[in-house]
């Protein structure tokens, strides 16, 4: 097996498993509010949290290097977890995943102030089609939005600005930094809040909950393995396989059957994720290769970011197609 066949298997294993993942939060969101559902999948976190910190020699304090956007990555963690559990607990999970897949496409309009990536007509053509995919999901005016659908839109946002950060700093910022904070900003704000929506938990629903942590922790080892191994613009495009994920375990557990506006919304945003994965992909369309370097799957607080641990290079970043000039 070639090294990218490799990699794209690794990453179809580690998106399985956050699909699965996903199954128990939609359960468990139908008891609990996404903000109780949050805070102890952090708390059950810790542990794994630990284990590694455990293992990292690096030198240093746990200062951030950039306090600032430290904290605005770390706001944006907590907003992206509570906004994407409270989506999927409320939301059908293929109309979830679509709006989320919109994703690479903001990243690619932050990367441009954030960044100063420079995004051609090409790139600016695939994320005006995507959204307008993103359109064809939400149907403005032909179905009533609720709260979850706001909630997807947020957790897509806030998602791709706490990407974006990490590329901006993570090459600066210690790993164990990167990770901390957000978590620590999530028990913190979610433990406050926890006041006001604390339902008592039986013990089986503490053991979703610990499974929750475990397969984010699971999942996001597989993705750094996947990216190791193969080529970015082989592994990023598995993210998708989600939808299938979606539309069988939605079938399956909760009886939800996806509507054509919903699928054909879907493959027009994945199309456009895909051409600007394409796009960075060849060498000299992208300097900072934003979409392509954002390794981590958002809405998983209780875990690692992994972009934040791909900072040493340690991953096949080749172009999959040259650039004319290098013809």
């Amino acid at each position: 097996m070639s090294s990218n066949a490799k990699g794209a298997l690794l990453a179809l294993i580690a998106f399985g498993v956050f699909s699965t993942h996903d199954v128990f939060i939609k359960t468990l969101g139908a008891i609990y509010s996404p903000i109780q559902i949050v805070f102890f999948s952090v708390l059950l976190s810790f542990p794994l949290a630990t284990i590694m910190l455990m293992r990292d020699a690096k030198p240093g304090t746990l200062v951030p290097v950039h306090p600032w956007w430290m904290a605005l990555r770390t706001v944006g963690a907590v907003i992206t977890g509570v906004s994407a559990f409270y989506t999927f607990s409320n939301l059908p999970l293929t109309q979830t995943y679509a709006i989320l897949f919109a994703t690479p496409l903001l990243i690619t309009v932050l990367s441009i102030p954030i960044l100063g990536e420079k995004v051609r007509l090409p790139r600016w053509l695939a994320v005006i089609v995507g959204l307008a995919g993103v359109m064809v999901v939400l149907r403005p005016g032909a179905t009533d939005l609720t709260l979850g659908h706001t909630a997807a839109i947020i957790a897509a946002f806030a998602g791709a600005f706490a990407s974006i950060v990490v590329r901006k700093i993570g090459a600066e910022e210690r790993t164990v930094v990167l990770l901390l904070y957000p978590m620590v900003g999530n028990f913190a704000v979610m433990g406050i809040a926890l006041a006001f929506v604390y339902k008592p938990m039986p013990i089986e629903h503490l053991g979703m909950l610990a499974i929750i942590s475990v397969m984010a922790w699971i999942a996001g080892r597989f993705i750094i393995a996947a990216y190791q191994t193969g080529e970015a613009a082989i592994v990023a495009p598995m993210q998708y396989s989600q939808i299938l994920w979606a539309t069988a375990y939605g079938l399956l557990f909760f009886n939800e059957v996806p509507d054509t506006y919903t699928g054909v919304g879907a493959a027009i945003i994945i199309a456009s994720g895909l051409f600007i994965v394409f796009r960075e992909s060849r060498s000299g369309n992208s300097e900072n290769k934003p979409v392509l370097r954002t390794r981590s799957r958002i809405g998983t607080p209780g875990t690692f970011r992994v972009s934040s641990l791909m900072t040493s290079g340690r991953f096949r970043d080749q172009p999959l197609v040259k650039a004319p000039d290098e013809e």
